[in-house]
């Protein structure tokens, strides 16, 4: 029997903050204080640091000086190179973004915004130490200096590119460089990254994992799955949660209540979350330095939230106009990564506009280089790995379907060149 003084049900629809025909509105964000946020023991137990998601970890202040308990201690040349590692994946991005318009490759996604997680992380983890990514990561490989005439190959899907043309653009795979390889399928790496790590333990090596998944995969089974995995075995991993507020056209209140951060998912999970200005290289860095060591000293995961903001479009396919103001990402308030890395290090006297020009231009020439090398190979639909690359790598020695199917493949071709 329904009780006629009880109100009526009303379905809760999550609303963005701003839509294309408002203005921008970032009054949810709470930067806190630069500095504020207590760094507890490593082996600190999880019930003593449930205060820390609802936090937000930040090193670099408004007059561009690391404080706080946070803060890595980086030397300036450390710190360059992280800048150049951040300006070149934006230079990478802008290149490779104007041959996606000009009909050379097939799909691409910036990580303009986002550099300094990846940047950061692929510096401060060792040698061994494997990268479970997802796309707008490529800094990490930057970083770690990899080639960039063979990225460009994989984008174009040339004959040379280095996945035999088996993956779609910017789902990089570079085992050398501790880059296992980007999936389009939302929240499966997270899972790998966790049964990589427990194979680790269970080998009684040193190794950890890290992982990436972005705030609308928090809503898949795969992050749960990895999450109570993770918990149980006490994997040494460090799990992130790329909060850039927008999973492609919805925001990120469709994953998770507005006013609940991410990292406090951990809760549930038994271990600690951490909520990070995920554009603040050093707090980036000082954060997952922190992780990695409780994860090395057998004290289990920490999942990071990583606040940031998607400043282009999710990708090529993308038009961010049709759901936020145009003029969005200027207004962030956690400011441009780039700028604020480049800022500090003005602020040291280790860096000034003069060498950041010079470096722009550098790098600007040497992605111009790279990205001939690999047109002069081919792109997309001009070259291609050789057709039986289809069939390598499948399994460890050829079935006799594969045999088969290469056979009428043989064939047929040698029937048309006929």
């Amino acid at each position: 029997m329904t009780k006629s003084n009880l109100p009526r049900l009303e379905l809760h629809i999550p609303e963005p903050p701003a839509r294309p025909d408002t203005e921008v509105s970032f009054t949810h964000v709470n930067r806190g204080e630069a500095g504020a946020v207590r760094r507890p023991d490593i082996a600190e137990h999880e019930s003593n640091m449930r205060d820390l998601p609802y936090e937000l970890i930040r090193v670099l202040d408004d007059d561009d000086k690391a404080v706080g308990p946070w803060d890595p201690k980086l030397s300036p040349e450390t710190l360059i190179k992280g800048l150049r590692a951040m300006v070149l994946t934006r230079m990478f991005d802008e290149r490779l973004f104007r041959a996606h318009r000009q009909g050379k490759t097939s799909f691409y996604m910036k990580s303009t915004g986002e550099e300094a997680i990846a940047a950061a992380q692929s510096l401060a983890l060792d040698k061994g130490d494997m990268f479970f990514p997802t796309y707008r990561a490529s800094a990490w490989l930057h970083a770690r200096n990899y080639p960039l005439t063979t990225m460009c190959n994989q984008i174009f899907s040339n004959a040379e590119d280095p996945l035999a043309g088996k993956q779609l653009p910017i789902l990089y795979s570079a085992r050398d460089y501790d880059f296992y390889s980007i999936s389009g399928n939302l929240g499966v790496r997270f899972v790998h990254a966790v049964g990589w790590a427990m194979a680790s333990a269970y080998k009684n090596d040193t190794k950890i994992s890290l992982a990436y998944v972005g705030d609308g995969t928090t809503a898949e089974g795969d992050f749960h799955e990895a999450m109570t995995f993770a918990a149980a075995y006490r994997a040494p991993t460090i799990l992130c949660v790329t909060n850039n507020q927008y999973a492609i056209s919805s925001f990120a209140g469709f994953a998770a209540p507005e006013r609940l951060p991410f990292a406090a998912k951990a809760l549930a999970y038994g271990f600690p979350g951490l909520k990070v200005d995920g554009n603040d290289f050093l707090a980036v860095w000082g954060a997952t330095q922190w992780a990695a060591e409780r994860a090395r000293t057998n004290n289990g995961p920490t999942l990071i939230e990583f606040y940031t903001y998607r400043a282009e479009g999710h990708s090529t396919s993308d038009d961010p106009s049709a759901y936020r103001p145009k003029d969005e990402a200027k207004h962030w308030p956690l400011g441009d990564p780039v700028e604020r890395l480049k800022d500090h290090l003005i602020a040291l006297g280790a860096w000034d506009e003069e060498r950041h020009a010079a470096l722009e231009a550098e790098l600007k020439e040497k992605v111009k280089v790279a990205v001939k090398e690999a047109e002069a190979i081919g792109t997309l639909g001009q070259s291609k790995p050789p057709i039986e690359e289809m069939f390598e790598d499948v399994f460890a020695e050829k079935d006799w379907r594969l045999k088969e199917q290469l056979r009428e493949l043989k064939h047929r071709r040698a029937g048309e060149g006929a």
